[in-house]
């Protein structure tokens, strides 16, 4: 069955196609979910899948993209009813 983690992901993080490198890193790994920027400045994940590939999406999202400087990434594992198809960047 899978799992779902939700990430808060600070830093300079908008405007650096971090959102992009999101998607393109979840789907690279079969997960479902979201990226999407908050108000904060700060990028919300929410991804669903195995524990091994979430894992090491958390892992990627610590590193990002070249642009890209990650201050922290608070990680949770709510339990979350819905189910997703793909993977998308939310506006």
């Amino acid at each position: 069955m899978p799992r779902t983690m939700h990430c808060l992901v600070e830093g300079r993080v908008q405007g650096v196609a971090y959102r992009a490198f999101v998607l393109d890193e979840a789907r690279d790994l079969g997960l479902t979910g979201f990226a999407r920027n908050l108000p904060d400045g700060r990028v919300e994940v929410l991804a669903q899948g195995q524990d091994q590939a979430l894992a090491e999406l958390e892992k990627r999202l610590r590193k990002g993209p070249f642009l890209a400087r990650v201050d922290a990434v608070d990680v949770a594992y709510p339990d979350h009813e819905a189910r997703f198809e793909d993977f998308r960047i939310r506006r």
